[in-house]
């Protein structure tokens, strides 16, 4: 739950301490060795599993979800081994609704007591910004991409408070998140995005792969629209949050991508309240959100060298280049790729299954 906004200043990092960024981590004093796996983990229960196969990748039916065969075993691993901290921050989204600049607004947020955002922008380095020499997903890790590739040691290394992120419905969660949502356990930040904008943006990132030769717009919106896209169905996801976050509103946070692009600052306002760490009148009177909002600006942030050359891993072995995380980050951009027909074709399905729900992308 929360904390209360008189107890909030307790919860805010002082200098030099706050979230650390993971891949800081990786400086050779997190052991190598990694906790042997449950014997079924490659055997019976995942070959078991339905299968599909795209020209991006193989994918597996998990628990009512589609997903990389590659994170299957670490996301069971991940289920049965978690162990959630209080203070624990888990980033949720389908995956090109705002993952990254969530990832760059909760940290900023969350370090700004030992990374000013101010001291950032006017190029002070006498507390570098991680996300002027990090990527945003070094900074903060994908639970699915630590547990696949058996680095749960670093996570579990990790200085309190951590971010993570993961693009697994709620439903899927491990059961001590799930069981602890109300009760004092971790908090969940969910972004949501409008599915057209989604599927253009995801064909723009896709398309950078060095496997997506073959794989045409139409493929990735016919998958989209019959729930089989990994990691879908994607109504499936913002449902399992939305559900989650109307039953538990101190645990969950349900944002949406539209209104961040219209009012980053309120959101930003919104994400430091549901975190436990509000903004002070005196942090108000000085431009710290306005200074969070500029560090984290898709303007900003493309323009770092970080983020401009090499590869981050996506699912395993397939890896995307730094910059394609970066791109336009408007909303109205799926009608420069998407007929009205396929439009209409969407939004019928999508309002078809939030029917009675309380949710509407309209």
């Amino acid at each position: 739950m929360a904390a209360a906004d008189g107890d909030a200043s307790a919860l805010v990092p002082s200098a030099g301490s706050g979230p650390v960024p993971f891949k800081d981590m990786d400086d050779g004093t997190v052991p190598a060795e990694h906790a042997p796996r449950d014997e079924d983990l490659s055997s019976d229960l995942v070959a078991a599993l339905p299968r599909r196969q795209d020209p991006i990748m193989e994918v597996l039916l998990y628990q009512g979800c589609w997903l990389p065969k590659y994170w299957v075993p670490g996301i069971i691993q991940f289920q049965r081994r978690f162990k959630p901290r209080p203070d624990d921050v888990i980033l949720a989204s389908y995956p090109k609704c705002g993952t990254t600049w969530l990832m760059a607004l909760a940290f900023a947020v969350a370090a700004r007591r030992a990374y000013p955002p101010a001291a950032a922008a006017a190029g002070e380095h006498e507390h570098e910004h991680p996300l002027r020499r990090l990527h945003p997903h070094d900074v903060v890790p994908l639970v699915e991409e630590v547990f696949a590739r058996e680095d749960e040691a670093r996570l579990d290394a990790l200085p309190s408070p951590r971010l993570m992120s993961t693009h697994l419905p709620f439903t899927l969660l491990p059961p001590p998140v799930v069981a602890a949502a109300g009760s004092g356990g971790c908090r969940v930040v969910y972004v949501c995005r409008d599915p057209k904008d989604m599927v253009v943006s995801m064909w723009h990132f896709l398309r950078r792969s060095s496997r997506s030769e073959g794989f045409s717009f139409a493929d990735l919106f016919d998958a989209v629209c019959d729930g089989t896209a990994a990691p879908g169905p994607v109504w499936e996801n913002v449902l399992s949050y939305w559900r989650a976050a109307v039953a538990l509103p101190d645990t969950v946070l349900f944002l949406r991508y539209e209104d961040l692009l219209r009012d980053t600052g309120e959101g930003v306002r919104r994400l430091a309240k549901f975190m436990g760490m509000p903004f002070t009148a005196a942090e108000e009177a000085a431009g710290a959100v306005a200074a969070v909002v500029e560090l984290c600006s898709l303007g900003n942030m493309k323009a770092q060298e970080v983020n401009k050359a090499g590869s981050v891993a996506a699912a395993g072995n397939l890896t995307m280049p730094r910059d394609s995380f970066f791109r336009k980050g408007v909303a109205g951009d799926w009608a420069s790729l998407m007929t009205p027909e396929m439009a209409v074709r969407m939004d019928g399905i999508f309002h078809e299954k939030f029917l009675g729900t309380g949710f509407s992308f309209a």
